[in-house]
């Protein structure tokens, strides 16, 4: 047999999903992907029933079915601050992973340089590849994850077409300032780049922080793609909901991609969604009560088990140091934490271009009782490592 094509080689499956399969076999709580344990809201349920009830079970328009996409535009041009048509600002994806590959294909050629923070969400180097680009990786320094401007403007100076921006950001729990996101903007316009942001968690912040969209800052709209999905913002992850916004320039090339990717999101679960996106203002302002809470819990536990770990600032993420349990590998340290402690996290190499081998990722986007679970099982954690 010939040999399967070599973007295959640069990168492996999904550590994500991989320590999900590790909780399931050894009955770990799942920390490691993040998916909520709870329903979404009762309405949104009602709404998908009723969506098959009413006859939504073929094709949508390919771009998204029009209910969904004006019911989107009037949710965001309250939280963007822009003047959204949904006719020519909007496609529809299934998810914002394919939201992300559209938006990378959309924008570069084969051989494009595309600027990736470290550390990432683990599919934005594949993606990259898959969409014949060339990732650079520009640093995040702990202990607040900021960059260092001039390695940024040393990635821009190298040619980067593109730059890949989660905010906020998984695995971090980083909360781009303002200040920072305007440097950024200025070295887009300056070397003639766009700028691809994956915005999943933007209802999910923590105050003081305050989220700021890539596209509202000035002279930005026009070079940016803005990827979100539904899935955190609602609990329905496996509703696969996602979209590019944009300019309608870049719209009309992103939509071609995404016809012959996917063809359309699922035309029952969009009419469904579109009641989600009508929910007044009240929702999301419980929505961040509700994970300020799960947050909040869940380092307490953090505290008593004397695990240090990053604070996040948004998103449902926290990255815990494992360097005092002298362990080399976080791979083998998170496959023993499933099978000896019973809770399931993922290791920090997956997330980093850097050698980084000493960090795990816990989410906490469960049930306060689940969490809690979570946390007793962790308590024992230096218990179980250091008992003769």
């Amino acid at each position: 047999m010939r040999p399967l094509a070599h973007r295959l080689t640069h990168f492996t499956e999904s550590v994500i999903r991989e320590m999900t399969r590790i909780a399931q076999e050894a009955n770990a709580i799942n920390l490691s992907q993040g998916f909520p344990d709870f329903d979404p809201p009762a309405e949104l349920i009602t709404a998908a029933k009723r969506a098959l009830d009413e006859g939504y079970n073929q094709y949508a328009v390919t771009w998204g079915a029009p209910r969904f996409r004006q019911a989107l535009a009037h949710k965001q041009k309250h939280w963007m601050g822009l003047d959204l048509d949904p006719d020519a600002h909007i496609v529809v994806t299934c998810g914002s992973t394919e939201a992300m590959l559209v938006a990378l294909m959309t924008v570069c050629n084969p051989g494009d340089r595309v600027i990736v923070f470290s550390p990432f969400y683990e599919n934005y180097a594949p993606d990259a590849i898959l969409s014949g680009a060339v990732p650079i990786h520009v640093p995040l320094h702990p202990p607040d994850f900021a960059f260092d401007p001039r390695e940024l403007r040393h990635a821009f100076e190298d040619g980067a077409k593109a730059l890949v921006l989660c905010n906020p950001s998984n695995p971090t729990g980083k909360v781009f300032t303002r200040e920072e996101l305007l440097f950024i903007a200025e070295l887009a316009q300056e070397f003639d780049a766009y700028v691809i942001t994956d915005e999943v968690y933007e209802h999910i912040v923590y105050p003081p922080h305050v989220h700021t969209y890539m596209a509202s800052l000035p002279g930005m709209f026009e070079r940016t793609l803005s990827c979100s999905s539904l899935s955190k913002t609602y609990s329905i992850t496996g509703w696969r909901l996602g979209y590019v916004i944009a300019a309608p320039e870049v719209i009309a090339g992103a939509r071609k991609v995404h016809d012959f990717l996917t063809v359309g999101a699922p035309a029952p679960l969009q009419e469904a969604a579109a009641v989600a996106l009508d929910f007044p203002l009240a929702y999301y302002e419980q929505l961040q009560q509700d994970y300020t809470r799960r947050k909040d819990l869940f380092l307490r536990y953090m505290d008593r088990a004397g695990l240090e770990y990053t604070t996040p600032q948004g998103a449902y993420y926290v990255l815990v140091d494992i360097s005092p349990f002298g362990a080399e590998d976080d791979k083998e340290f998170c496959r023993w934490l499933a099978r000896e402690i019973g809770v399931a996290a993922v290791p920090g190499s997956s997330f980093f271009h850097e050698p980084v081998r000493h960090l795990v990722r816990f989410h906490f986007a469960k049930r306060e009782e689940t969490l809690t679970a979570a946390g007793e099982r962790l308590l024992h954690l230096r218990e179980k490592i250091f008992s003769p």
